[in-house]
């Protein structure tokens, strides 16, 4: 069964300047809605890499994704509500034509009606006591699962559901009273069953609550993306506030006051505050607290109550140095007015940083870099760019003289094409990166164009499952160059596809008055390694695998529903000498040495089995006593694995002297940089990377002089 669901932001690969070369088109007739509706698929057909046929096959696959996405967990709707819906199986593609949306206004109307239902049958269950110990179990549905056949049998799934909630609940509870020491008075069962009924209650109230809430916008837009689902799992729709999201995650930067918030009753609750941000460094506002009402530097205050939460957030949000007025009650009950002055939040988690390994065992000095995505901020003249930033941590590893380089790229999903192709010519004089094909196949290849090399000594990249798309080709490009040494998980993602944003209001003529539409991100090209084979579905396969707690889970782009398939073109021309790979069965064989003798990663291992059978099970017994006996089983072997991590590995982690200045002048950075250097301290996986270094200085590689 493929996946389905959100995709990481992670596996996308951004091109800039498409949107100036799209033609308006004329302007199709209708509302806001038919106007998105149609020039989208308008675009997805004159853009997409693979376009799809607009009929009847069309159709069924959005039919089949739409009723999965909007009740995967089979809660709502029963077979006399697919029966309704099965008349328009094959009339969507006609139906998006046309602009109109009758099927899924008639999905919204059942939807709405059955919440009504399952409302007052969660209430009804909640409202009586559980026969803990009545037999029975439940098994978790997947996208092939039936829908109930009928009232009595989805009420008795809620029944089962709410149940198996409260029973994971209670056997938590037990097992951490079990620690108390405190010889406290300890709760009965029957008290445990009354409480966590009633907690149960209050959030699937407020969930409810919280759908109902949903913007017209939103719950169109989860339509519009099961259209573009079936295109490939990266195409997808953006309303005009979710790009913006976007362009935050993607830059690392946003204006605000720096915190994280969330609907809680009527009102927005504060879920943290972002360490040395505006707000946390004026002192006042809190986790936990409410806020009730928010006033501009000009105007009066605005109550929020009843407030969607992105509505809330635009109100607070705002340019850098312009002052925002909160109304907040504190958790005591006491209400203060906090006044904060808004400024630029920078997300330094997901900028590229290094540090130096002092290996005392092998007697080597390893520069490490880890880099979380590869961001670009096109939005700002003085913004972050990946490249230039690892540029910068090379020269300083340099001037440390480093016997080595660990590039870092677990779990990094990618991220500006323009700057992997910058980042790889670090590493070589010049020459081809990776190739890119449009749907004609006109082929174009991306080549590093400065003979400068930043660095020419020993290089490790780490990988894992999740290193995608633009990670991907780096790693292709330094393995088909044979520069570096990759090392990780059996494949990465397996992401080789080229995604574009195109703002529909450039493509469609008038409507001002219904402007702006949003955005579609589409897949336009794919990329090619330059040996002529994709990564798509493949990933790129490290020299060098190394057991991985995730292993044996099935992930990746060939897990998601409707990838692109995998593809090859005729390889470039390409060749380096800075430093060539030439002794890599014997790295490999050192490797495998110490992973062998390793008790770690002989655990880790074992443990890659224990997460398989946890993640293949999808039936529960709901017995209390079954299931606190299966609960304690599966926390007893997990807890054999606690410590696969604790253990320092990696002893001389050290800060480059030139990074102390600037972390050492504010706390939060001093906090962040030491649980930074921690991790990387019982690291693992770094620390075979350290010794796959020392054995490539060992070995020797075939290297030219230093260039510069």
């Amino acid at each position: 069964m493929k996946t389905r669901g959100p995709l990481l932001f992670s596996a996308l690969v951004l091109v800039v300047g498409l949107i100036a070369a799209v033609r308006p088109a004329d302007t199709p007739p209708g509302d806001a809605p038919s106007v998105i509706l149609k020039t989208m698929l308008a675009n997805l057909q004159s853009y997409h890499y693979q376009p799809q046929d607009i009929d009847d096959d069309f159709s069924e696959r959005v039919y089949t994704h739409y009723l999965n996405d909007v009740d995967g967990g089979r809660l709502f709707f029963t077979q006399e509500d697919i029966d309704a819906f099965s008349q328009y199986r094959t009339e969507i593609d006609d139906q998006a034509k046309a602009g109109e949306y009758t099927f899924y206004q008639l999905v919204q109307d059942r939807l709405d009606a059955n919440m009504d239902k399952a409302e007052g049958w969660f209430e009804e269950i909640l409202a009586e006591p559980f026969d803990l110990e009545e037999g029975g179990e439940m098994q978790d549905p997947d996208d092939d699962a039936p829908w109930a056949a009928d009232d009595a049998e989805l009420r008795q799934h809620w029944h089962d559901y709410m149940k198996r909630e409260l029973l994971s609940q209670i056997v938590d509870r037990r097992e951490e009273l079990e620690k108390d020491t405190t010889g406290a008075v300890q709760p009965t069962l029957d008290s445990l069953e009354i409480e966590y009924r009633g907690k149960i209650l209050d959030r699937y109230q407020d969930w409810f609550k919280r759908m109902r809430e949903l913007k017209p916008s939103v719950k169109e837009s989860q339509y519009l993306n099961a259209m573009t689902a079936v295109f490939d799992p990266h195409t997808s729709y953006f309303r005009p506030k979710d790009k913006e999201s976007f362009d935050i995650r993607f830059s690392g930067r946003l204006e605000g006051i720096g915190a994280t918030l969330q609907t809680d009753d009527e009102y927005t609750k504060v879920t943290s505050v972002v360490v040395g941000g505006p707000a946390w460094k004026g002192k006042e506002l809190k986790e936990d607290d409410v806020i009730m009402g928010v006033r501009q530097e000009k105007g009066d205050l605005v109550d929020i109550k009843g407030m969607p939460l992105e509505d809330v957030v635009d109100k607070i949000r705002g340019p850098k140095g312009t002052m925002v007025y909160l109304k907040v009650k504190k958790p005591d009950g006491v209400i203060e007015d906090i006044a904060i002055e808004r400024d630029v939040i920078v997300i330094d988690d997901t900028y590229a940083k290094s540090l130096i390994i002092d290996d005392q065992e092998g007697n080597e000095k390893i520069g490490y870099i880890n880099l979380p995505s590869f961001y670009a901020d096109f939005q700002n003249e003085d913004g972050r760019f990946s490249a230039k930033d690892v540029a910068a941590e090379l020269d300083k590893l340099k001037d440390q003289n480093v016997d080595g380089i660990i590039l870092d790229l677990r779990n990094n999903g990618g991220g500006s094409l323009r700057d992997v192709v910058d980042m790889t010519g670090f590493f070589i004089p010049e020459g081809p990166v990776v190739q890119v094909a449009g749907r004609g196949m006109d082929k174009e290849v991306l080549s590093d164009k400065d003979r400068r090399v930043q660095y020419d000594g020993p290089l490790v990249v780490l990988v894992n499952q999740y290193s995608a798309s633009a990670s991907e080709i780096l790693a292709a490009a330094l393995q088909d160059y044979d520069r570096a040494v990759i090392v990780g998980s059996t494949s990465t993602f397996g992401k080789g596809t080229v995604q574009r944003f195109i703002d529909m209001d450039r493509t469609v003529n008038g409507y001002n008055d219904i402007k702006p539409l949003g955005t579609v991100k589409l897949t336009m090209q794919k990329f090619y390694r330059i040996n002529g084979g994709s990564t798509q579905l493949r990933g790129v396969t490290p020299d060098i695998v190394l057991p991985d707690n995730r292993s044996l889970l099935e992930t990746g782009e060939k897990e998601q529903q409707y990838p692109m398939a995998w593809s090859e073109i005729e390889p470039a021309k390409y060749g380096q000498n800075v430093y060539k790979i030439d002794n890599l069965d014997e790295l490999k064989a050192r490797s495998a040495s110490r992973v062998a003798d390793s008790p770690t990663f002989g655990r880790i291992q074992e443990n890659a089995e224990r997460v398989k059978r946890q993640r293949d099970r999808d039936t529960y017994p709901l017995a209390l006593t079954d299931f606190e006996e299966l609960q304690r089983a599966n926390r007893t072997e997990a807890e054999m694995y606690d410590d696969l991590f604790d253990d320092v590995v990696n002893p001389g982690v050290l800060n480059l002297e030139v990074d102390l200045e600037p972390i050492l002048e504010d706390e939060s950075k001093v906090a962040r940089n030491d649980d930074f250097k921690q991790s990387v301290g019982k690291d693992v996986y770094i620390r075979e990377a350290v010794q796959i270094v020392e054995d490539m200085v060992a070995l020797g590689g075939k290297r030219v002089g230093n260039r510069d």
